[in-house]
């Protein structure tokens, strides 16, 4: 009896017919007297016309964003079109799936829905996820193109949900990056607010440093010109707040003569600041790559907190640019570590009430004051507002007396012991 089609055995089955053979012409599948074949004869015959019907999937390489239509039946039949038509060694090869890296086996290829997005590795290729792809692609800077800000800003406009909204808003404010521009022409945006006379980005940033620079150098001769215990006068409120934060030290300043050698080395620190042009430096792009803070295109890191080696949120910013960026900008701190007000400058004054201005170590004041020594650049959340708790060096705060000093004052020495 030659085999009938599944669709003859199911009308002959449903129609109470007994026969002796099943359609497959098994001998082991015959009725079980029930006038039913065997559950064994239909399972086969279910999974033998889904195994052989093919399955439609989509395909394309590790890396690659072009997908291909491919139909077959299992894995191996997949692998084989797949490496033919993406030119792929057939040895070593397997497909994952595009979304989670999931590694295709052939009875999960069974199950998958069609059209399922599956990607080709060969060798040791692996594949994390087609989110981190996306997300490498979109970081990409060959992206950050006009069309894709106008479809950005497209989705934005129709989104109402605040959480995307700000996830779309901080894209926009990434992709609309104008940073190589650089004169007010080029970019008058980021101008707004800006003085007319700065004609640069890179100078209004250098200065936005100096600025910044300058007031640390205020603080300084303001705490002794402002206190009442040296000038006679009742200080402003300002220079109060600004006392109270020294303590003793500053009570202590009495004498004129005091007076006269905080003077000098107020000048003295001032002159040296004026030699380093106020380090405006730390923000200017176009200075040499030790001495700015930046990179070449104007990105700045978060150095994180005094007390970390580096910023565990890995903050960044550029505020070359956007206006945006250069506002927010402002708002991160230079840093001192060992504390301006409740350190250094009190031991400055503490060594200047016994000592002459020569005999200390300006350079080293100068320092921790002004320079990167003792400066770090932080996001305003990683600036921890709270004591410090980190001292002046007692072994640098008075100059060394130099080899040649030493020696003279022996050779004197020698000369009275021969008299």
């Amino acid at each position: 009896m030659p085999p009938v089609t599944q669709r003859q055995w199911r009308k002959m089955n449903t129609g109470g017919q007994q026969h002796t053979t099943a359609p497959c012409g098994h001998p082991d599948e015959e009725e079980d007297g029930s006038g039913r074949y065997k559950l064994r004869t239909v399972f086969n015959r279910t999974m033998f016309g889904l195994f052989n019907k093919q399955k439609p999937v989509k395909i394309r390489g590790c890396g690659e964003s072009r997908k291909y239509g491919i139909a077959a039946k299992d894995v191996k039949e997949l692998l084989k079109k797949g490496c033919k038509l993406l030119q792929l060694p057939l040895s070593g090869a397997h497909v994952c799936l595009y979304a989670d890296g999931t590694n295709v086996t052939e009875e999960f290829f069974q199950t998958l829905p069609n059209n399922t997005e599956l990607v080709l590795l060969s060798g040791d290729q692996a594949w994390s996820g087609g989110v981190v792809y996306d997300i490498g692609q979109l970081l990409s800077t060959g992206l950050h193109s006009d069309d894709l800000v106008e479809a950005a800003k497209g989705l934005l406009s129709d989104e109402q949900a605040p959480k995307r909204r700000k996830i779309l808003n901080d894209l926009l404010l990434n992709l609309d990056d104008r940073s190589e521009l650089e004169s007010r022409e080029e970019d008058e945006d980021w101008f707004k607010g800006v003085d007319t006379r700065f004609k640069t980005k890179s100078a209004y940033m250098k200065f936005n440093c100096e600025s910044r620079i300058r007031g640390y150098m205020k603080e300084v001769k303001l705490i002794l010109l402002k206190n009442p215990q040296v000038s006679g006068r009742t200080s402003n409120s300002l220079a109060y707040g600004l006392c109270s934060q020294l303590g003793e030290a500053t009570k202590s300043i009495q004498k004129a003569k005091v007076k006269a050698e905080f003077q000098k080395a107020s000048e003295c620190l001032g002159e040296m600041l004026k030699a380093a042009r106020y380090n405006g430096c730390y923000f200017d792009r176009t200075e040499k790559e030790p001495d700015r803070l930046c990179t070449q295109e104007g990105w700045f890191t978060c150095q994180g907190s005094f007390d970390l080696d580096m910023c565990r949120s890995l903050h960044s910013i550029n505020p070359y640019s956007s206006q945006e960026s250069r506002i927010v900008f402002s708002t991160w701190n230079l840093d001192h570590r060992i504390e301006k007000k409740r350190t250094v400058i009190p031991a400055l004054l503490e060594a200047l009430q016994n000592h002459k201005s020569t005999d200390v170590n300006l350079n080293y004041f100068y320092r921790l004051l002004f320079t990167r020594e003792n400066l770090k650049l932080v996001h305003i959340v990683c600036h921890k507002k709270g004591a410090h708790n980190l001292l002046c060096d007692t072994k640098k705060i008075y100059r060394q007396a130099s080899t040649t000093d030493k020696g003279r004052q022996k050779a004197k020495g020698k000369k009275r012991r021969l008299m």
